[in-house]
């Protein structure tokens, strides 16, 4: 009776990932992620950014991120440095227990690079987010980021 429960429960939390929230557990949720979108491109853009929030039960990096929408899928963070504003590449972002994670515009964020065509409102954006925990073992989440217009901010 309990394994049919966590059957259901599971896919429940599977059918749940369509609007953008994705889950990746065995008997509980190790990784949460919540709130995932996409800036939606403009003209010819070729690059855009991709946004969520990540929660995990355990310590957790996120490692890789990749995506079949673009050529180039990297992690990046946006920092102050002598008063002026830079983004600059990272190879992993840190997720504590207990703690979101933010990846945002302005700090951490996805940057999907050479886009194979325009990333319209309302899209949805299939993501694969590879974490690693501290015996090196990687699990990726799927994720489903829907578009959002270029004034969006969450």
């Amino acid at each position: 009776m309990k394994v049919a429960k966590l059957v259901s429960f599971g896919v429940l939390l599977g059918l749940l990932g369509g609007v953008g929230v994705s889950f990746a557990f065995a008997a509980d949720p190790v990784v949460t992620v919540k709130n995932a979108w996409v800036r939606a491109t403009v003209g010819p853009q070729k690059t855009t950014g991709a946004f969520l929030q990540i929660d995990c039960k355990t310590e957790l990096t996120l490692v890789k991120v990749d995506s079949d929408v673009a050529a180039m899928v990297e992690m990046h963070e946006m920092k102050m440095d002598s008063g002026t504003m830079k983004m600059r590449e990272v190879e992993q972002i840190a997720c504590v227990p207990g703690k979101t994670t933010e990846l945002a515009p302005g700090g951490f964020h996805i940057m999907l690079m050479n886009v194979h065509k325009p990333v319209k409102e309302g899209d949805h954006i299939a993501l694969d987010l590879v974490f690693e925990n501290k015996q090196k073992k990687k699990t990726t989440v799927k994720v489903d980021a829907v578009a959002k217009g270029l004034n969006a901010a969450k």
